[in-house]
């Protein structure tokens, strides 16, 4: 029996438990440059936790999916908090769940507006970049040597999303 997962919309109130949604919030606004430029300051923290305590800022070029899209696993690390911000003007699906006895329960998938980034919290259960309608690239801050950061779970059986309206 298939399980289908529902598409929420992106807020921060929904998203608090896995990390920080990035994107402009007038309570965090500041004008800096005489006036010419809004800061919209601290939207999200991003943590490193052990050696090499090091962030590193990337590129990834994430393939759009294809739908119905199997949700088969989930992905964390464990010292580090992982942001992901569009730079590509798409929206993108944010996939997570809350860690159940060191497995991730049902995941939740969000659909991020090509506004809106994530920040990841250390130790968070999430899916892989999800681009939609084209390839996407996207501004990634994250640990250096991800190889020694990354924890994989791969479901029994897989969850489905069908194709989001955009």
């Amino acid at each position: 029996m298939t399980k289908i997962l529902e598409i929420l919309p992106l807020t921060q109130e929904a998203f608090a438990p896995y990390g920080d949604v990035i994107e402009a919030n007038p309570s965090k606004m500041r004008l800096i440059n005489n006036g010419t430029t809004e800061r919209y300051h601290a939207l999200a923290e991003p943590v490193v936790v052990g050696a090499p305590e090091r962030l590193i800022l990337n590129i990834f070029r994430g393939q759009p999916r294809q739908f119905p899209y199997e949700v088969g696993m989930m992905e964390r690390h464990p010292f580090g908090s992982q942001s992901f911000v569009p730079l590509s003007g798409r929206p993108f699906l944010v996939g997570v769940s809350d860690d159940v006895d060191g497995k991730p329960g049902r995941p939740r998938i969000f659909l991020a507006a090509a506004h809106q980034g994530v920040n990841y919290f250390p130790n968070t259960w999430h899916h892989p970049l999800m681009a939609l309608g084209g390839v996407s690239d996207f501004l990634v801050v994250d640990r250096d040597n991800t190889a020694a950061n990354l924890e994989e779970f791969f479901f029994e059986m897989p969850y489905q999303i069908s194709e989001p309206s955009l």
